[in-house]
C-alpha cells in the first residue's frame, strides 16, 4: 500500500468503524484503558493480534518485536523496551493474562539457522541470542539431518516455551503466578490456516485452541 492509501484507509476508519463505536472509543479515552491481557507477539506484518482473535480496542495491551522474544529479567541493562512493557502491563494495568504468541514461517527463527554477516544487522544478531535455546532444543529433538521445514516449525514452538521461561524470571511475575492473579499462555498461530494452538504444560504439547474454547469460557 502507498502512503495515500493509508490516508484513505484512515478516512474510511473515521467514517465507518469510529462512528459506529464512537461511544466505546470515547469512553476509553476519558476513563483510560483496562486491557484484559498482555499480548506479546511478533512484528511480522502477517500476524495482527486484534484481527486473528477478533478483539476490540481496549482488550489487549500489545507488545510486538522480532520473534516475539522475551528478554530475561536484567534490571542492570541500559534499555528495556520489551521489559518495560511487561512491567507496565502487569504492575500498572494489572492484566490477569499474558499471551506469548509465536507463528509459522517466523523470520527470526529461520535466521537462527543462517549466517548474518551484514554489519547493519548488529542489533538483530544480538537479539537472536534469545532464540538460541529453542534452536538447540529443536536440533536435539530432530537431529541436524532433519527436514528443514520440520526443524523450523519445531523451533518456532520451542521458542514460545523458552520465552515463557524467560518471563518467569521476573520477580513480580512469579509472585502473581503464585497468588493466582496472573496466568501465562503460549500460543502458536499458523499463517496458512489461521488456526491457533496453545501449549499445554501438563501434556508438554500444543493443542488446538478451539478445543480449549469448547471446554471453558474464553473471553479473548
Amino acid at each position: 500500500m502507498t502512503l495515500s492509501e493509508f490516508a484513505a484507509g484512515n478516512e474510511i476508519f473515521q467514517r465507518a468503524f469510529f462512528k459506529q463505536h464512537e461511544r466505546e472509543l470515547l469512553e476509553l479515552a476519558t476513563k483510560g484503558q483496562q486491557p484484559k491481557a498482555l499480548f506479546i507477539g511478533c512484528s511480522d506484518s502477517r500476524v495482527i493480534p486484534d484481527l486473528i482473535i477478533q478483539s476490540n480496542p481496549g482488550d489487549l495491551f500489545v507488545l510486538r518485536n522480532v520473534g516475539n522474544f522475551v528478554p530475561p529479567y536484567k534490571p542492570d541493562e541500559d534499555y528495556h523496551a520489551t521489559a518495560s512493557g511487561i512491567e507496565y502491563a502487569i504492575n500498572v494495568l494489572n492484566v490477569s493474562e499474558v499471551i506469548i504468541c509465536g507463528h509459522s514461517h517466523c523470520g527470526a527463527c529461520k535466521s537462527l539457522f543462517e549466517p548474518l554477516d551484514d554489519p547493519n544487522l548488529v542489533h538483530i544478531r544480538k537479539w537472536l541470542d534469545l532464540g538460541e535455546r529453542a534452536k538447540s532444543m529443536a536440533l536435539l529433538s530432530l537431529g541436524t539431518d532433519a527436514d528443514r521445514q520440520e526443524l523450523l516449525r519445531l523451533t518456532e514452538r520451542m521458542s514460545i516455551i523458552t520465552q515463557i521461561d524467560n518471563l518467569m524470571t521476573y520477580p513480580f511475575v512469579k509472585e502473581r503466578l503464585k497468588e493466582e492473579r496472573l496466568f501465562i499462555h503460549g500460543w502458536y498461530y499458523d499463517i496458512e490456516t489461521g488456526t491457533i494452538d496453545y501449549y499445554d504444560p501438563e501434556q508438554y504439547r500444543f493443542l488446538p485452541l478451539s478445543e480449549l474454547a469448547k471446554s471453558c469460557r474464553v473471553d479473548l
